[in-house]
């Protein structure tokens, strides 16, 4: 399995292959044919997100634990909503709380990363349009999602969709482990095996609707123990096979 990052080069972003704990140069198409390059220090190298989405599709009541949680019945086919490009920040980057909309929640996600060109693609084949998977958190405004009924206020702010640090090619999103923590205290901790719908279904189910490019994001949903940040919290989304996720809060 190679872990893929993005990482800041003199103000331009660099592609780096992790392989058996070493760092590496990555050198062609991260989205093609790729390959190792000579070995590069990591001590120092600034984080960016690991790709730059032209959309984020995310989806609601995907686990059955976080419907419980949320007293929703299971929904009988995904239910879809986009977050925007500019809301996406690299791990270290603070998650900025604007004034006056109340409480923030964290929401710890898998995330899916496109890596061809995704148009009516059956689940059977989904797995040959994906480059690998990823950690997301879907910071949401939770007074205005309920103020507003849709979603795109409370989740479309900017820093509001922290990802990274690595996209994990190869690695099978069926059955990882998925968790968030505030301070140190974990207080998401679930399993991909919650799903309502799998990452194939998704994959099927998106690319119905709208064309997928190299690059964008499918957000999968969060398991139960959503809750809210404060300026100065500490926030770690942490998946299996991944890494950790970790931003600080700050007021807006």
């Amino acid at each position: 399995m190679d872990l893929l990052y993005r990482i800041d080069d003199g103000g331009s972003s660099r592609s780096v292959l992790e392989r058996d704990g070493e760092w590496l140069a990555l050198e062609g198409d991260p989205f093609g044919a790729y390959r190792a390059g000579p070995r590069i220090e990591r001590r120092g190298a600034r984080m960016l997100a690991p790709v730059h989405p032209s959309k984020i599709v995310a989806v609601g009541l995907n686990y059955k634990d976080h419907a419980r949680e949320m007293g929703k019945p299971l929904p009988d086919e995904p239910l879809i909503f986009l977050k925007p490009p500019t809301a996406v920040i690299a791990p270290g980057a603070p998650i900025v709380v604007p004034p006056g909309v109340g409480r923030v929640d964290y929401e710890a996600e898998l995330a899916i990363v496109i890596g061809r060109t995704a148009r009516h693609v059956p689940a059977a084949r989904a797995r040959e349009h994906v480059l690998g998977l990823t950690c997301l958190n879907d910071v949401t405004a939770r007074e205005l999602q309920a103020r507003d009924v849709q979603y795109t206020r409370a989740k479309g702010f900017d820093t509001f969709a922290p990802l990274g640090p690595a996209v994990a090619v190869g690695l099978d999103g069926h059955a990882l482990d998925v968790e968030s923590f505030v301070n140190g205290e974990r207080r998401q901790a679930s399993n991909t095996r919650e799903l309502i719908f799998p990452l194939d279904r998704l994959v099927e189910f998106v690319s119905g609707v709208m064309t997928l490019h190299p690059g964008d994001v499918i957000a999968t949903g969060t398991p139960s123990g959503v809750g809210p940040l404060a300026p100065g919290d500490r926030v770690t989304v942490r998946i299996e096979g991944i890494g950790e996720l970790t931003n600080e809060v700050a007021a807006g």
